[in-house]
């Protein structure tokens, strides 16, 4: 009896070793099948955390679609399409050693960790904010002159608004700055020039809210406002602002504490201009000279025609000084806009209160017209130039005419320097 209770002990120590063994095994194998789903070939150490590559898959797959590259192909793994996605944005996040102690594996695991969160936020603020990966040169015409991030990502991956509401809680808001005017003297190239900032968000069409479209109320107004995320700003422009009367007060019941720029030029050239687009409308129209005097005889000035009366600028300033501080106010050269952009556009971002993005990086000059391009994506040489219209070359105007409008024009310049403390080169 005793043989055979010790022997049945036996059987049941031996199977108990036998099951720890088992489970030993099973479990150092789910080890094994764990640890390699987060190393990618060649031994190169990533230390991935699940959730966060989740998130990052997500983001990844959506700026691979959005940006046309190769699609996945059907064998490649989670961590080899990171690998491919990562290394075309010309990145380097993965460990080149092989790592054979703990320290070692923990301390590249953190490093790389490090690098793909760097990663996520790179291509989420591309999601968010890089218009160079939604649109092409023609990107007005395209969307019909709306400038949302919906419209502007629906023809290229239909679920990018969705990411961004997701990750970012995109909410219109009424604008922060307001670029006021001057009409022709060059507000749609700074506006363009300033959608390069990746913090800067501006709706397509001007919303003539506060000269047209008062009655339609704030709610209104804000509809019209692209969606933004925490951090970005959100700008306007409607050039006739400037000189409308009523405007100042309008914006200031709406917020005392907008920021507002004003692009000026050189008056006569503005006045010229101005015409030049008139005549593009309707080839038909009379002269510039006839239009800039009331008559040969007496040479005075049609103070009264809008292209002459524009330029009277300090006149319009007034207004303006009657409701915001000069300190809120940033005075654009419309000039060295074109002539140097990136310093023109320095000068904005620091008033702005932005970082300093945007640079001559990001600009080219297009012969014959002269007028500057911008390269907004560096890497793949993504451009843009604006439309026919801006730079087209004026009509020659009576030389004796364009110095009877320097000396109307005279008077009025110095007084606008002295308003804004500053001079600008105009004769």
């Amino acid at each position: 009896m005793i043989l055979l209770f010790s022997f049945r002990c036996k059987r049941c120590v031996l199977a108990l070793m036998m099951t720890i063994c088992g489970l030993c095994v099973f479990s150092l194998y789910g080890m094994a099948v764990t640890w390699s789903a987060v190393v990618p070939l060649g031994g190169q150490q990533t230390g991935y955390d699940v959730r966060q590559k989740e998130l990052f898959d997500n983001v990844v797959v959506a700026g691979d679609r959005v940006r046309g590259t190769v699609a996945a192909d059907p064998g490649e793994s989670v961590v080899q399409r990171h690998n491919r996605v990562l290394q075309n944005s010309n990145r380097d996040f993965y460990v080149k050693t092989d790592p054979s102690s703990k320290e070692e594996r923990g301390e590249n695991s953190l490093r790389t960790f490090e690098n793909y969160q760097e990663a996520t936020e790179d291509l989420k603020q591309k999601l968010r904010g890089d218009n160079s990966i939604f649109v092409d040169d023609e990107d007005q015409r395209n969307i019909n002159g709306r400038d949302n991030f919906e419209a502007r990502t629906k023809p290229y991956y239909g679920t990018a608004s969705k990411l961004s509401q997701e990750y970012h809680n995109a909410t219109k808001k009424l604008p922060e700055a307001i670029i006021i005017g001057v009409k022709k003297a060059g507000t749609r190239a700074l506006l363009e020039f300033l959608r390069i900032h990746p913090d800067v968000r501006a709706p397509g069409p001007e919303p003539h809210f506060f000269d047209r479209n008062y009655d339609k109320g704030l709610e209104w107004y804000r509809s019209q406002m692209p969606e933004t995320i925490p951090g970005q700003l959100t700008i306007e422009k409607t050039p006739s602002y400037f000189v409308t009367r009523e405007v100042p007060k309008r914006v200031y019941d709406m917020s005392k504490n907008v920021k507002l720029i004003v692009v000026v030029r050189d008056p006569v050239t503005r006045a010229i201009s101005d015409y030049t687009q008139a005549l593009s409308k309707r080839p038909d129209i009379k002269p510039f000279e006839q239009w800039a005097l009331l008559d040969n005889r007496t040479r005075l000035v049609n103070s009264s025609w809008g292209a002459i009366r524009i330029g009277v600028y300090p006149k319009h300033l007034e207004h303006w000084l009657k409701f915001f501080p000069l300190e809120q106010i940033h005075f654009v050269n419309g000039e060295r806009l074109i002539g140097d952009p990136a310093s023109e556009i320095g000068r904005v971002q620091s008033f702005l209160g932005l970082r300093q993005y945007i640079s001559e990086k990001h600009f080219y000059l297009k012969e014959p017209r002269g007028f500057p391009c911008i390269i907004r994506n560096e890497r793949t040489g993504r451009h843009h130039c604006l439309g026919k219209t801006k730079g087209r070359p004026h009509p020659k105007v009576n030389e004796d005419v364009i110095a009877r409008l320097r000396d109307f024009y005279r008077p009025f310049n110095l007084k606008f320097y002295h308003m804004v403390k500053r001079k600008f080169d105009w004769r």
